[in-house]
């Protein structure tokens, strides 16, 4: 099994080359200033809820954990976001990002 979602596997195989100068691009932006990786993941976290995209949600949780985010820093990354998106949007976000933290559990 890959660990990647399908959609993205396909994406790499239809336009490989786009999605890699998109990943060089977010190193890039990452390394130009003073936010380490763990925050700056937050921040896209944050981004990705606001957008109301799920699968952005999972990869950005992913990659904050991988970054040392713990899930109570997670959670509050999005739980901090309801006076500014409201709270449906967060409660969505929210559920992607169990989902992420806690695949087992469903």
């Amino acid at each position: 099994m890959s660990q990647y979602p399908k959609n993205y596997t396909w994406l790499m195989s239809q336009f490989g080359e786009v999605i890699e100068a998109h990943q060089n691009l977010g190193k890039i932006l990452t390394a130009a200033g003073p936010i380490d990786k763990k925050h700056a993941q937050l921040v896209q976290l944050a981004g990705a809820a606001t957008s109301r995209s799920e699968g952005a949600v999972h990869s950005h949780v992913k990659r904050a954990q991988s970054a040392g985010a713990t899930p109570e820093e997670i959670y509050h990354t999005l739980i901090l976001l309801v006076s500014t998106i409201g709270f449906p949007a967060v409660a969505a976000a929210l559920s992607w990002a169990k989902d992420a933290l806690e695949p087992d559990q469903h």
